[in-house]
């Protein structure tokens, strides 16, 4: 019942839920109380409004946000608690004392005050809006900014005037209670004063050295940067903030380019989400502005999806175009035929040319180069076979969420799950279940959420039943030291987090937004450590969910000898380490057909509802002897993800490195075209032209004369 109404309500937990039905039911209240009259109960109800109104604006609540939509916005909610405690007035017969008069008067001056304090909070904001956000470019050198106002003047401004009405709703309802003006006028006092001082406080951010340099200047300065750097190959991405994953992914790949790197982005709520990185990147909301950047150095611009935007920088015809991805699957996206607008599309192996073979989409067979899959580097191959050294093998199991629309087939929770992991703590010689859910799971089928929790339930139960068992013996000491290093890890890591300061907005970010490479190879070096004492913290025998963001599913994957999953990324992905893996046939297709539709699946144990063929899957896991898919795997990876030598990166760059060339080789040429005088685009236009008829006589402009 509570998580349907959060649901419905569109809340994150029951707190909030809780808060915004006692704002709702506060200002009927306060109407009773204002009606009756009671001082008392309209004290009470007042301040459970205030209380509740500004938990709900500290969470961010989508409940808050949206009751604007209704005209029950923030100022309104003021006011009406205002016009209410007139009324409380009125009805207690104070409407001839001069404390009714000072009401009405300061709540019409306090609300005169919300239109300055609200044009200075948007001008500030909008002057301090640069045309351009960058990380890691000096711009510090070239251009003054200033630093940005305090937190506490902008930060949720709207409701932090709108509170200072607090006082002088205070001092009026002690007025009330003692029968003295005195305390309303004193509460009244501190409120138009209060305010006066926040807008005065505004104000010199709005004129002489506290205003960012204007567009031009910027524009000019990110100029004189990029001619300085000289970036040579260019990371583009444009997309909603969900999408942020598709270009984090890359940035890794652009680091470890031999050529100058450059990511341009498009939107501000990317550059927000974007991971740390050390690669130069320019974010520039403005098409006009990306049209006339600086980009005469760039040889090569990537593609990270297929976006109306990007025509902006696929009409530079001085470097060459590649549409690079975000993902390797038999999705109809993989193929999509808005492809054939670049000058070569890069897949990772064999399979990403077959498909746009297949689906016949127009993209030439000449224009598709494979360079793997260099995201993938992290993943390790299986180095050995845990069983024989008497250890207990580890199955991962991976379902993705069930999706949009509503098909079976989209996750094996629903009518697998639960027989697959029961199957899997069942097992004897036994096995470790790592759980590992899609953070989406449960978002839209009450049914998978339930079946999540159930699968919950199961693995932390079978956890808690192998602890007590003596055949499972643990060093407690070792792990008592792993936890500690965990701690210690996780405090250095919040302290380094702590350390790059919060920047106080977009111009300020600007400014100060150089990596620091020392603190930033720390964090990474961390990172590791952080992975490394997780997987001692707790038994090598423990069942175990796993949700987060931490640990990763690649380090599952290192630490996992098979993995049970479902249709997905999470699978082609994991056929880069060589282990065993089993997919979930959920919508019942049936082998052949389940294979003939999904390539990554055609070296995999299929597993059917009742997940009777787990057997196969253990049985490679403990004895290879017993591994008969294992030459499958090996041949699907290669055609899959392309050769393991040379190396992705390796492939990588020399893809990049050869398309340079053939941009440099086009701009030469024409360079030489213009210095040998050859006709140019107007001439060429004009020699092509039909011959235009010459006027006769006593027609000087070609049309007849009646």
């Amino acid at each position: 019942m509570i998580s349907t109404a959060i649901r419905v309500a569109r809340v994150g937990s029951a707190a909030e839920l809780a808060a915004a039905a006692l704002m709702m039911l506060g200002f009927p209240a306060l109407m009773l109380a204002a009606l009756v009259p009671s001082v008392y109960a309209f004290a009470a109800a007042a301040a459970v409004t205030y209380l509740a109104d500004h938990y709900l604006h500290r969470k961010g609540s989508y409940l808050v946000n949206r009751l604007s939509k209704v005209r029950a916005g923030l100022s309104i909610r003021f006011l009406i608690r205002e016009l209410l405690l007139i009324l409380l007035l009125a009805r207690m017969s104070f409407a001839d004392n001069l404390i009714y008069y000072g009401a009405v008067a300061c709540f019409i001056a306090f609300y005169g005050l919300q239109a300055p304090h609200g044009a200075l909070v948007t001008l500030i904001r909008n002057r301090r809006r640069m045309p351009v956000a960058t990380r890691n470019v000096d711009l510090k050198s070239r251009i003054r900014i200033p630093d940005a106002p305090p937190r506490y003047l902008l930060n949720r401004s709207a409701e932090k005037m709108l509170h200072l009405d607090l006082a002088a709703v205070a001092g009026i309802l002690v007025a009330a209670a003692m029968k003295s003006s005195v305390p309303g006028f004193i509460g009244i006092g501190i409120t138009l004063f209060l305010g006066c001082l926040y807008v005065g406080a505004l104000v010199p951010y709005i004129r002489g050295r506290k205003i960012p340099p204007n567009a031009e200047k910027v524009l000019a300065a990110v100029d004189d940067w990029l001619r300085e750097y000289g970036p040579e190959t260019v990371l583009y991405f444009s997309g909603s903030k969900d999408s942020a994953y598709q270009v984090n992914m890359w940035l890794e790949t652009m680091e470890q380019l031999d050529s100058k790197p450059l990511v341009i982005l498009r939107e501000r709520v990317i550059l927000a989400n974007l991971a740390p990185t050390t690669c130069p990147v320019i974010c520039v909301p403005g098409g006009v502005h990306l049209m006339n950047m600086e980009l005469s150095t760039v040889r090569v611009a990537l593609y990270a999806a297929n976006v109306g935007k990007n025509i902006h920088m696929l009409r530079v015809p001085t470097m060459k175009h590649v549409f690079i991805g975000h993902g390797d699957s038999d999705k109809l996206a993989s193929v999509n035929p808005f492809s054939k607008v670049y000058d070569e599309v890069w897949t990772a192996g064999r399979a990403g040319r077959d498909r746009y073979a297949i689906a016949d989409v127009g993209v030439r067979d000449d224009d598709i180069v494979e360079v793997g899959r260099p995201q993938l580097a992290p993943i390790q191959t299986r180095q050995s076979v845990p069983a024989a050294e008497g250890q207990c093998p580890t199955v991962l199991y991976a379902p993705t969420w069930e999706g949009w629309d509503g098909n079976p087939g989209n996750t094996s929770l629903v009518l697998a799950g639960e027989n697959i992991v029961k199957k899997l703590i069942a097992s004897d010689p036994p096995v470790r279940v790592l759980y590992k859910p899609h953070p989406f799971t449960g978002t839209v089928s009450k049914e998978a959420g339930a079946a999540h929790r159930r699968i919950t339930a199961l693995v932390e139960k079978a956890a808690a039943e192998r602890a007590a068992d003596p055949r499972f013996a643990v060093d407690a000491a070792a792990l008592q030291q792993a936890r500690s290093d965990l701690a210690r890890i996780e405090a250095r890591l919040a302290e380094l987090s702590g350390t790059a300061g919060d920047r106080g907005d977009e111009a300020e970010a600007t400014r100060d937004g150089v990596v620091d490479l020392d603190r930033h190879e720390e964090v990474a070096r961390l990172r590791g450590e952080w992975n490394d004492a997780y997987w001692r913290s707790f038994s090598a025998y423990e069942h175990r969910v796993i949700s987060g963001a931490e640990p990763r599913l690649y380090d599952c994957f290192n630490v996992c000898d098979a993995m049970v999953s479902d249709i997905s990324s999470v699978v082609s992905d994991f056929i880069a380490s060589g282990k065993p893996y089993a997919v979930t046939d959920s919508a019942e297709l049936g082998v052949e057909e389940f294979k003939r539709q999904n390539t990554a699946v055609r070296a995999a144990v299929i597993l059917s509802n009742s997940a009777a063929e787990l057997g196969e899957l253990l049985s490679a896991v403990r004895n290879p002897a017993a591994d008969a898919l294992a030459e499958d795997r090996k041949e699907l990876k290669e055609y899959l993800l392309g050769p393991d030598e040379p190396t992705s990166i390796e492939q990588f760059n020399a893809a990049v490195a050869d398309l340079a060339l053939k941009a440099q080789s086009r701009n030469l040429g024409q360079e030489s075209r213009s210095a040998g005088g050859a006709p140019g685009a107007d001439e060429l236009s004009d020699q092509l032209s039909p011959a235009q008829p010459v006027p006769a006589a006593g027609e000087p402009d070609g049309t007849k004369q009646h």
